[in-house]
């Protein structure tokens, strides 16, 4: 019984809060609010400007990482064949 009566108090708590809300206008921000979400945005896009830069750093990286190795399967690709050559006219 003292549940119901508990579950009872908190359901009108509820209500009545729900209608008080429903009444008050939505109050417009003050200025501190939108200096402080102007700042928060500016926050926001120097760290995507930050992210950016950083992703295409780690491309750039990338890149050049993947053509040295081109380059040097090339180089050992060429001198396997000039190996193979100088191997080539000693058997004739």
């Amino acid at each position: 019984m003292k549940r119901l009566g508990l579950f009872v108090v908190a359901l009108v708590f509820a209500f009545s809060t729900t209608v008080m809300a429903a009444d008050k206008p939505a109050v417009a921000p003050t200025q501190e609010q939108a200096v402080a979400a102007e700042k928060a945005t500016v926050v926001k896009d120097e760290a995507k400007v930050k992210a950016d830069a950083k992703k295409a750093k780690a491309e750039k990286k990338a890149a050049a990482k993947k053509a040295k190795a081109e380059k040097k399967a090339a180089a050992k690709k060429e001198a396997a064949e000039k190996k193979a050559e100088e191997a080539a006219p000693a058997a004739k």
